[in-house]
């Protein structure tokens, strides 16, 4: 009996032992080259962490910018069935890395992640509901979807309701805010979704008190501007980062040809685009050609000479303790990208305003790829391209099938940009 008794202690105490070092242990995602099986859902693993109630660590330039969060078997299981690489390590040498990443000569940082953002994707009620009158997809509901990151669509309406309030960071993709379609009239102009797509606009902007969709997407383009000033995080990409600003430039004008809004444009817009109104861009000239599949010169298209083997952009390197939010915006597991076009590509760098941080570009080409900057309290993102992983995305082109690129770089600074929310922000320091 007492040796039975001494038996019994002897496991409840390693069961105790074993207990207090599973609580007291940590679970690190690294995201580097090497480890890292799966970057993009090692993001959904911490977004579904953080969703959960639990804090997270967002270790910045550690080992590609890895994720940490105290361990449960739960976490543990979850980390195995999405496929995520994982280490599980005691909170004695968490400590010791915590205390790595805070010493002043490493240009690293460990930024608390406190909240799983609400995430709002702008587009047609018509492509939520699977329609596909518009055929094109968006890279950022693939990734989101890819990596188990849940999201609400809200279009015109919505956005005029002041449904934005409702989120922490939105998304702008493949879209026209100029009113002019795509400038797809040339090519798709008598095609049966170029057609559908026009007579639904016109019908919502009509539901919506709007004479015009121009007048209907200016007004939807302020109250993204409202929602960005009162603290939000807006998030762009292709057309819908330079046709944005287009469109806040030309407030008061009609800049759409008649085969766009059925009367001509004003033929002196030009002189009276008014830049301060603008996030990004400055001294830009409009495509006078309503033909033309481009909006301004904005957009580092025509005459762009970069052969597609040699596409690619770096990313610029921060100070993490000092620039923290530029910082996460560029973690990654390499600083060159590989380039890809979209309606909107690049942006040509003498039409960026000087406040306006360049996070990515192609020196040679003088063009910027990726670009941030603030507007009020809050913050804004454009993206140039339309898909990481597909060179040249066409019209109807299929969807990317992310399971084959789960390490892609790309990707991962369209992640970042969803995580950034869940950050207690500091003020950049200037």
């Amino acid at each position: 009996m007492l040796a039975q008794a001494r038996t019994l202690i002897l496991l409840l105490t390693i069961s105790l032992l074993s207990i207090t070092q599973v609580q007291a242990s940590y679970i690190v995602l690294p995201m580097d080259t090497e480890t890292q099986k799966d970057h993009l859902k090692a993001y959904g693993i911490t977004y579904w962490v953080l969703r959960g109630g639990e804090e997270a660590w967002w270790l910045l330039n550690y080992r590609g910018g890895s994720f940490a969060f105290p361990y449960t078997r739960t976490y543990e299981k979850e980390c195995l069935t999405r496929g995520v690489s994982f280490e599980v390590i005691p909170d004695g040498q968490f400590n010791a890395i915590l205390e790595e990443i805070s010493n002043p000569e490493a240009n690293m940082e460990a930024m608390k992640l406190e909240k799983a953002p609400e995430i709002a994707v702008y587009t047609p009620d018509f492509n939520a509901r699977g329609e596909k009158i518009q055929p094109w997809d968006d890279a950022v509901t693939l990734v989101l979807t890819y990596a188990e990151i849940p999201y609400e669509t809200i279009y015109d309406e919505q956005v005029l309701a002041d449904a934005l309030t409702q989120y922490d960071w939105l998304h702008l993709h493949h879209e026209d805010f100029t009113g002019q379609y795509g400038r797809f009239y040339r090519t798709y102009h008598s095609t049966p979704w170029y057609r559908e797509n026009v007579r639904r606009m016109e019908a919502l902007a009509q539901k919506l008190g709007f004479d015009k969709v121009s007048q209907l997407k200016l007004s939807v383009v302020k109250r993204i501007r409202e929602y960005v000033a009162g603290g939000g995080f807006m998030f762009a990409m292709c057309s819908a980062t330079d046709t944005y600003d287009i469109a806040l430039a030309a407030e008061g004008l009609d800049i759409c040809a008649d085969i766009y809004d059925g009367d001509a444009a004003d033929p002196s817009a030009q002189n009276k685009l008014n830049f301060e109104r603008t996030f990004a861009f400055e001294e830009f000239q409009l495509a006078r050609n309503p033909l033309e599949y481009e909006y301004s010169s904005i957009d580092h298209n025509r005459g762009r000479n970069v052969s597609a083997d040699q596409d690619y952009f770096s990313l610029f390197d921060f100070s993490a303790k000092w620039d923290p939010v530029p910082t996460m915006l560029t973690q990654n597991h390499t600083r060159t990208v590989k380039g890809f076009m979209g309606q909107t590509t690049a942006f040509r760098k003498r039409h960026i305003k000087s406040d306006v941080l360049i996070l990515g570009e192609n020196k040679p080409a003088d063009e910027a790829r990726y670009i941030h900057g603030t507007f009020g309290d809050g913050f804004w993102t454009f993206y140039g391209g339309h898909d990481p992983e597909d060179y040249r995305h066409f019209v109807k082109d299929p969807e990317t099938d992310l399971s084959l690129h789960p390490n892609s770089p790309g990707y991962r600074l369209i992640l970042n940009n969803i995580l950034f929310p869940a950050a207690k922000k500091k003020k950049r320091k200037t």
